[in-house]
């Protein structure tokens, strides 16, 4: 009880203070959008499905309630949630919120103040709005795969990052805090259509008007920032670790060289000799460790940084320094949330991620539910309540 009250008591203090989130389960860019919201105050409940696999990693500070929605009872629940949430966060298929009665035609004439953010892969038109998908192919309808990977190799993807988390869960939560922003001028909710495949192509906008910039317009791993250019490319150190170089600039390019210990004249920053340049890069910086390198260009506006481990970023000096991890209670660490706001910041610590139908019956009090009927909805399976310690 201690550590949920410390919890409340931070909330009260944050930008999001007083929202309160409903967040239908799902994979990755959902649970990350719903803990961003948490991150900064919002009042986050989870719907979880009974029995259901718990697969949210981001699920720091929220609550859940597990609840059969196959069952008009389950419905009925959801609307209660909903008739007095702020903002609403679902992950499915164009149609299926529609087929359950919680579409937000429905739910936004129940509550005209709510923000029903949907965030899906195609988004709710078009001819591959019901498809399945993944980051993968999300990046690869938006044309933003076609630009990542090497010279001469296939298309690459970057694990999950740019559809889920960047194009998906991020966009969205920008979506939510605008409409919210919005709704307290005209105290009116609105639906957010959030399509991974929009939003991975939004964040990419760069490279479509790049083209005609001297960096770009080659074919795939042939320009300088996509691995054609020996001056913005990793190389292995004599520990087998890595050093990131970005030195584009004439003036970091001259530091680089100097840390090298090269001749400016025998190897001057051009693309014409790419290959040049990069066997000798790779040759010298074989000869030490990532840790010497690390020490030479300490203190040089080089751009040339060591590649950190996960582990090893939150022991950073400067990541130490401006608390850019947070420390959880096993241990480990992960990083927080951002950016950083003066008067009203993210949580300065991990906050416990829920168990799936943890807070049933805390929840299901709250909306005014007897004992007697919280006790009836669990014995018919209307609703899991995973820890049955809390008095009903």
């Amino acid at each position: 009880m201690m550590k949920l009250l410390i919890a409340w008591d931070l909330l009260v203090q944050m930008a999001l203070r007083g929202v309160k989130v409903i967040e239908f389960a799902g994979l990755a860019p959902v649970p990350f959008c719903g803990m961003i919201l948490s991150d900064f105050g919002a009042k986050v409940i989870r719907i979880d499905r009974p029995h259901a696999f718990d697969l949210d990693r981001q699920g720091r500070g929220k609550r859940s309630i597990a609840i059969d929605m196959k069952k008009k009872e389950g419905l009925s629940i959801v609307k209660q949630l909903c008739a007095d949430a702020d903002v609403l966060i679902e992950p499915f298929r164009a149609g299926v919120m529609e087929k359950l009665g919680l579409g937000p035609k429905t739910l936004l004439s129940e509550n005209p103040r709510l923000v029903y953010a949907r965030l899906t892969g195609y988004g709710q038109n078009g001819p591959m709005s019901t498809r399945a998908g993944h980051d993968i192919n999300y990046i690869a309808t938006s044309g933003v795969l076609s630009y990542l990977g090497r010279k001469g190799e296939k298309p690459h993807a970057p694990v999950n990052l740019l559809a889920d988390f960047a194009g998906g869960g991020m966009t969205c939560a920008l979506g939510i805090v605008m409409a919210l922003y919005e709704r307290s001028q005209s105290g009116q909710g609105q639906v957010i259509d959030s399509s991974m495949v929009e939003g991975s192509a939004y964040v990419a906008n760069w490279l479509w008007k790049s083209h005609k910039l001297d960096i770009w317009g080659k074919p795939r791993g042939e320009n300088v920032l996509d691995g054609g250019a020996p001056f913005y490319d990793t190389y292995e150190t004599a520990d087998k670790k890595y050093m990131a170089v970005g030195s584009l600039e004439p003036q970091f390019y001259v530091k680089l060289i100097q840390g090298l210990g090269l001749n400016l004249d025998e190897y001057p920053q051009n693309m014409t000799d790419s290959n040049k340049l990069k066997q000798k890069f790779t040759e010298v910086f074989a000869s030490k460790t990532r840790d010497e390198w690390t020490e030479i260009f300490q203190d040089t506006d080089a751009c040339c940084t060591p590649v950190l481990e996960p582990g090893e970023a939150p022991l950073h000096p400067h990541n130490v320094t401006n608390k850019s991890f947070l420390q959880s209670t096993d241990g480990g660490f992960e990083p927080g949330p951002a950016p950083r706001l003066s008067r009203t910041p993210g949580v300065d610590r991990v906050l416990e991620a829920p168990r799936l139908g943890q807070h049933t019956v805390e929840i299901l009090k709250e909306l005014g539910f007897s004992g007697e009927t919280i006790q009836k909805h669990i014995d018919s399976e209307v609703v899991l309540q995973r820890q049955n310690t809390a008095k009903l």
